[in-house]
């Protein structure tokens, strides 16, 4: 077997670390949007709630706001773990082995 690594074999690599870096990008702006709805439960729970099912509504919001929190931090280890494979995959571009 040959470790030479043709033009082709480079190109597909750096196309895949690209597609790897477009996902992590995808997924930044998911997260930013989590944050976003995040923000918004906390505006709710700020308000007044006078009623008793106005304040049942701002306990279910603050329990809406744990699991969504919780998954926000998934979703930010999740970027992370992306771009941390996308350099992998950009570094075996440059390495005529195929690996660091």
């Amino acid at each position: 077997m040959s470790s030479d690594v043709t033009a082709a074999d480079m190109a597909a690599c750096m196309s895949r670390g690209y597609e790897v870096q477009a996902l992590a990008g995808r997924l930044e702006v998911c997260l930013g949007r989590v944050e976003d709805v995040l923000g918004r439960f906390r505006e709710i729970q700020l308000l007044d709630w006078q009623s008793p099912a106005g304040r049942a509504y701002r306990n279910s919001v603050a329990l809406q706001e744990v699991a969504l929190g919780r998954a926000r931090v998934r979703l930010g280890e999740a970027v992370a773990s992306v771009r941390r494979h996308a350099q992998a995959v950009g570094a075996s571009a440059g390495n005529p082995a195929g690996r660091s």
